[in-house]
């Protein structure tokens, strides 16, 4: 599945409200009830744009880095690659880059990598007001609109 469209992304993350999972847990891994996932989402973006006040896509691949659980629910290794797979048009390939790099503790860890990592840690516990998913449409489509012009689809 390839996300052509800012509002087939927000379909998506809205469907991801209510569902619950251990982001990034390790094939076979067993936890408890885990993590909203829409408000892991909105948690994870709210502290990269706290962190990272400029850098929107860095801020957009929290928000849409839990989708992968909707994509490929039944194969944990396969989610990040899925999910990447599916931004990549809609958003470029930096955000896919990140996506898919983002759960295997062997990537090369650079500066992006280790901010959304820690971000994606806190907003497993973190409990704050981190706005609604629509708060986040504009820079969606502002990302969405720069990839086009650009053409930094793979």
């Amino acid at each position: 599945m390839e996300l052509r469209s800012v509002e087939e992304l927000m379909d998506l993350l809205y469907a991801c409200r209510g569902v619950r999972g251990a982001p990034h847990a390790p094939a076979g891994a067993r936890g408890g009830s885990g993590v909203d996932l829409h408000d892991h989402a909105l948690q994870t973006a709210a502290l990269l744009r706290r962190s990272r006040p400029a850098d929107k896509e860095l801020q957009l691949t929290g928000l849409v880095h839990p989708v992968g659980h909707l994509l490929c629910p039944t194969d944990p290794t396969g989610r990040a690659e899925r999910a990447a797979d599916a931004v990549r048009p809609l958003l470029g390939t930096r955000v896919a880059r990140l996506i898919g790099l983002h759960p295997w503790l062997d990537a090369p860890a650079d500066d992006d990598l280790l901010s959304l990592r820690q971000a994606d840690e806190d907003g497993r516990v973190a409990r704050f007001d981190a706005g609604v998913l629509e708060d986040w449409r504009t820079v969606l489509e502002l990302v969405a609109a720069r990839t086009s012009r650009l053409g930094a689809v793979d």
